[in-house]
């Protein structure tokens, strides 16, 4: 009588539950880029090697960009320092990354105007759309610029020069209050003039 009373608890209760079934799941995985494109895991690894300890920052602003902008033909990484009072200047030099050409050395340099006052120096990514070619990049990219920041932290803007968008994404350490308009030129040589 005992076990026909424990039978029927144990039916009872198997019945009031709902049946789950345990199915694997295959992972979900980024769809690759097209050819010669970056995809978002490829920048973000890149950039952890580079930016080091901030890298959730870094992750989060590639995302967005690439949210905005889709998957970038290149990147840059480099480093670069800036300094304004109402007019300022930003340098910067770094290495040219392309799936189709490779890797090679590049700076820039560039005025800008504004309410902007402070400095600050930067470690940066820029993600580059819409290069056809390496060469359409050593021209002027026009774009406006905010910060407000004292110690350091990520940003991102966008610098339009034809259907090319290079968009800088800076990690920086300074003091920087300020709206500006300018523009960024790019070079194979080193340069002080940012004209």
């Amino acid at each position: 009588m005992r076990f026909l009373r424990q039978a029927a608890l144990a039916t009872l209760l198997a019945s009031a539950l709902p049946a789950t079934i345990a199915v694997a799941q295959p992972a979900v995985r980024e769809a690759p880029p097209p050819d010669g494109e970056f995809s978002s895991t490829e920048l973000v690894e890149s950039g952890h090697r580079f930016f080091g300890s901030v890298s959730r920052g870094l992750a989060l602003t590639v995302e967005e960009a690439m949210r905005r902008w889709g998957a970038p033909d290149a990147y840059i990484l480099g480093q670069e320092g800036a300094g304004a009072v109402v007019a300022g200047l930003r340098f910067g030099e770094g290495t040219l990354h392309t799936k189709r050409v490779g890797s090679r050395p590049i700076f820039w340099q560039g005025p800008s105007i504004g309410f902007d006052f402070g400095g600050d120096g930067a470690r940066t990514m820029m993600l580059i759309y819409n290069l056809n070619r390496t060469g359409g990049l050593f021209r002027r990219f026009v774009g406006m610029d905010g910060s407000a920041y004292l110690v350091g932290g990520f940003g991102m803007t966008a610098l339009v020069a034809g259907d090319t968008v290079v968009v800088p994404i800076r990690s920086g350490l300074g003091a920087r209050l300020g709206v500006n308009v300018g523009y960024l030129k790019f070079t194979e040589q080193a340069t002080w003039n940012p004209f």
